[in-house]
């Protein structure tokens, strides 16, 4: 099943630059042509995949398996099958061990075992049984979190497949199993959202073996129902039982191929149906759709050169040929970013100022004098009603004997009541602040996307430090109120400037 010379000569190119961006761990800037594969939990992703290599080696079990894009660079080699991941320098003979290593890379790049993240999972799989062929596996669709997962799965799966469809080179495999409303299709909703006329979708229709007795999917797989420029191939996966009974992928080959040939509905389609006639059908479309966007990836790589050679130029005069030069210059990112985020605050290093609303330190001061003030005059004070509370608090802190004098107990008791009064305002003050601390942090760092890891890594430590300042705060109010001594010192201000 070798594939032919065309896509031997360009994928390995665009696989090449995936490789790149991925170990930089960041998303791709350029638009390179790809196939995302998209569907729904248990619409049977996992099973098509394998069936492409003819080997079990992804992940399986309930909820959300892949959390992690999946980069699948399947290559053809008329020697040993093997994976190599781009995470480590090892190749993978054992296909149970890619699949343990798999599920290891996606925790290690999780938040816990039920987290998602962007990043992607690069994996090579060298195969005589393969055809040349780079597919990017995308966490399955989700409407309900389970236990573990955050509240936001879903719109978090769905940004990150977002992420990578919206993009016009991209190819969209999009996956919808046969016993359930072609309609209906998560897959096919989301793809019609980035492309409505259908040009850059290819369906898959599977589960065709479990559809209701006397129902078919032959108005679909023939193109009729929701139409798409690049049609439709029907799949016939492993069962559940199957693949517990290890099954192996050739058995179902076979039965796949019985399956179309013997069917009365889909016989006369048998050519055109199945995983290998899927795989060559792929294999074709990545070819061309290579091709035709050749132009316009010379363009925008000509783009990002050009604009790496002015970086490149405004660090030339930085030697970093010892070992304390890298140091030094960490420091001078470090400085100078310190620099632009006090002067965001302080209003005195922006390169340009807003016109249309306010920004930066402006925001905060606005939060001072405008929003604090108007959050206290919601409070009235009764006068009336303090002088009162006032006599008869003194009078009763005096008890039976009297004096000319307030006692100080009864002054801190009347000042402690009134004081109370500012807790509310002061807190709204207080988030608003750290929210717009945060927001600045961001925003300045967005001038280190040169240095991906260092941004990320900086911004998390400036929320840490702009929290564990508003949880200071929170305490020592608490602890006011409460007329406790032991409050925290205040060190975290330090910190933060550091």
């Amino acid at each position: 099943m070798i594939g032919n010379r065309g896509m031997d000569d360009l994928i390995p190119v665009v696989n090449k630059l995936q490789d790149a961006f991925s170990t930089l761990g960041r998303l791709c800037p350029l638009d390179l042509p790809q196939i995302a594969v998209v569907g729904s939990q248990s619409s049977g992703k996992s099973s098509v995949l394998e069936s492409f290599v003819g080997r079990d080696f992804l992940p399986r079990g309930g909820g959300i398996v892949t959390r992690r894009p999946l980069i699948l660079q399947l290559l053809y080699s008329n020697q040993s099958e093997y994976g190599e991941f781009l995470h480590t320098n090892r190749k993978f003979m054992d296909f149970n061990e890619i699949r343990k290593e798999i599920e290891a890379e996606m925790d290690r790049g999780t938040e816990g075992e039920k987290g998602v993240s962007s990043v992607p999972i690069n994996l090579k799989i060298y195969s005589s049984h393969v055809l040349n062929l780079t597919l990017v596996d995308l966490p399955g669709l989700t409407k309900v979190a389970v236990k573990g997962q955050p509240t936001a799965i879903e719109k978090l799966i769905r940004d990150m497949i977002m992420e990578y469809i919206v993009r016009p080179n991209c190819l969209i495999l999009a996956i919808s199993p046969a016993n359930s409303d072609l309609a209906n299709s998560d897959a096919l909703q989301l793809a019609r959202e980035v492309d409505p006329s259908g040009t850059r979708t290819i369906g898959v229709i599977t589960k065709l073996d479990l559809m209701d007795e006397g129902t078919d999917a032959l108005d679909a797989l023939e193109n009729r129902l929701i139409p798409l420029r690049r049609g439709y191939v029907g799949v016939v996966n492993r069962s559940q039982k199957a693949i517990e009974e290890r099954k192996s992928i050739d058995e179902a080959r076979k039965e796949e191929k019985q399956f179309f040939e013997n069917h009365p509905v889909y016989r006369h389609l048998a050519e055109k149906m199945g995983t290998i006639q899927l795989q060559r059908v792929l294999n074709q479309q990545l070819e061309r759709h290579i091709c035709a966007s050749v132009p316009h990836i010379k363009s925008q790589l000509a783009k990002e050169v050009a604009l790496l050679e002015k970086q490149v130029r405004e660090f030339d005069q930085h030697d970093l040929s010892n070992n304390e030069k890298p140091a030094a210059r960490l420091m001078q990112i470090l400085q100078r970013f310190s620099y632009e985020y006090w002067g965001e605050i302080n209003g005195f290093t922006s390169s340009s100022v807003n016109l249309e609303s306010l920004s930066g330190g402006a925001r905060i001061n606005r939060i001072f004098f405008e929003s604090f003030p108007y959050e206290i005059s919601k409070y009235e004070m009764d006068e009336k009603r303090v002088i009162n509370e006032l006599s008869t608090l003194v009078l009763n802190v005096r008890g039976a004997l009297s004096g000319i004098s307030t006692p100080d107990y009864a002054f801190f008791k009347i000042c402690e009541r009134q004081i109370e009064r500012f807790r509310a305002p002061s807190l709204y003050c207080a988030e608003a602040t750290m929210n717009v601390l945060v927001e600045l942090a961001l925003s300045t760092s967005e001038k280190l996307s040169t240095y991906p890891r260092l941004r990320e890594a900086l911004e998390s430590c400036l929320k840490k430090a702009i929290k564990s300042g508003l949880s200071y705060l929170l305490h020592a109010i608490k602890c006011a109120s409460n007329n406790d001594d032991r409050a925290p010192e205040n060190h975290w201000t330090g910190q933060l400037l550091h």
